[in-house]
């Protein structure tokens, strides 16, 4: 299983970024999915996970109200609508997705590769 991110860059403050991350390979379903980030000096911390019905969403304290996780459960794909971007959400924002794959009796967790999302004016 493969995980492929995207829609990271560079944005002034207030600015909005949105984030993608698709799965692809041995898939048979998908189970939670969700984001992490990890700013310079800090612990990586949770951003925003979701449930495999899009519903059961959850939110860190930090970005609730402006960042909103959805699903494309069709495309296997997870994303991260980020408004009102502050400097502090500066960090390499990592996709997890939990995997059931074909043969498999249980789920496993894979990361993606990190997308750099940096707010400054």
């Amino acid at each position: 299983v493969q995980l492929q991110a995207s829609g990271g860059g560079l944005v002034q403050p207030g600015g909005s970024l949105r984030l993608s991350c698709a799965a692809s390979g041995s898939i048979g379903s998908v189970g939670n999915m969700g984001w992490y980030r990890q700013a310079p000096g800090k612990q990586r911390e949770l951003v925003a996970l979701i449930g495999s019905g899009g519903n059961n969403n959850y939110s860190g304290d930090s970005v609730k109200g402006r960042f909103t996780i959805s699903r494309d459960n069709a495309k296997n794909t997870v994303y991260l609508q980020m408004n009102s971007l502050q400097p502090e959400d500066t960090a390499v924002y990592h996709c997890w997705v939990n995997v059931k794959e074909w043969g498999r009796l249980s789920y496993t967790a894979y990361w993606g590769q990190g997308t750099l999302v940096t707010v400054s004016s």
